[in-house]
């Protein structure tokens, strides 16, 4: 069993090598889980900003100058999460010695954009129609096709949390009036337990190793 060890442990050096030249494997759980807190105060400001505006029975505020702060709220929330996301991922790969910005690091922000770059615009152009109904399942299942877009360039974990953001989007398309609730659990529950899950399964065990 001895003499095993050091072929063992050469096979795993092999292994990591081959894994940081072809994906990004920096990707830290907290950065899921800072995201989806974040999405999940900025589901509550939003149910809230509802709730509000629909027992305001002497009609102080326009539905235009609602889902105009709804947009702002959104825009907000996304920029927190990316940034939040950026710090701990950066934190993650300053403590493993890995460059954050890379061959493979460009191939996964490229992968995701494209889809992601899709769905704003096409999420623009429901806005510009004025077609509410459906920007949270837009949001959802393009979001979803960017998650598995990418995540042949990192964590294999990804793919998973993609394929079920499409399959929220898809299932919030017939039931619309609860878009608040679908978004809550798409980029809110399911960031969290996915952070939790990628925390304990890369960033704790891999500390402790």
């Amino acid at each position: 069993m001895d003499s095993q060890n050091p072929s063992l442990d050469t096979l795993r050096d092999i292994r990591r090598i081959m894994e940081r030249s072809s994906r990004f494997i920096s990707l830290s759980g907290l950065s899921g889980l800072s995201a989806g807190i974040f999405a999940l105060a900025g589901a509550y400001v939003a149910h809230s900003w509802i709730k509000e505006f629909n027992v305001d029975t002497q009609g102080t505020e326009r539905i235009s100058d609602l889902k105009y702060k709804l947009i702002l709220l959104a825009l907000a929330v996304l920029i927190v999460a990316l940034a939040s996301s950026f710090y701990f991922t950066w934190n993650k790969a300053r403590k493993n010695n890995l460059p954050i910005w890379d061959h493979t690091s460009k191939k996964l922000l490229i992968n995701l954009i494209i889809p992601l770059a899709t769905g704003g615009l096409f999420i623009i152009g429901l806005l510009y129609h004025n077609d509410w109904h459906f920007v949270a399942p837009a949001a959802l299942v393009f979001y979803g096709l960017a998650l598995v877009n990418a995540s042949k360039y990192t964590l294999t974990d990804i793919r998973y949390v993609g394929l079920l953001e499409i399959i929220l989007g898809i299932i919030n398309i017939f039931y619309p009036a609860y878009s608040l609730y679908f978004w809550a659990t798409g980029f809110g529950l399911l960031h969290i337990v996915y952070g939790l899950i990628m925390w304990w399964k890369y960033d704790k065990v891999g500390a402790e190793q």
